[in-house]
């Protein structure tokens, strides 16, 4: 199976509700979901800063991916996973902003997907 398809689809599945949910539900959240977001955070921080130093040195294409995960998306996890209840309302709105996105994004990758899948 096609990895960006995997990648596409585990985003749909997973990480758009999640940060729909939290978004919708803001101070109703659970705790337990703020620090999965923290744990998140961290894990896509590190992992994401990694891959982008990678692709950076073999200057490809897609480490634009990475930075914008190191940089926008780990940084926005670990502050709401941290701040709580207390997460102020601009951070909900960029975790909506930021679930869409993904959905938009992911829905569009799955239909070049299929757009290239040739029938025999």
């Amino acid at each position: 199976m096609d990895t960006h398809l995997i990648l596409a689809l585990f985003h749909i599945i997973f990480v758009v509700p999640l940060f729909l949910y939290v978004g919708f539900q803001r101070a109703a959240t659970p705790e337990w979901v703020y620090n999965v977001l923290f744990g998140l955070g961290l894990l896509l921080l590190v992992f994401h800063s990694y891959k982008s130093i990678v692709r950076l040195y073999a200057k490809s294409a897609s480490a634009w991916i990475n930075l914008f995960h190191a940089f926008l998306i780990a940084p926005l996890l670990i502050w709401i996973g941290y701040e709580s209840k207390k997460t102020g309302r601009p951070y909900y709105e960029l975790l909506l902003i930021a679930g869409f996105g993904a959905l938009g994004y992911h829905l569009k990758s799955i239909i070049e997907i299929i757009h290239t899948v040739k029938v025999v």
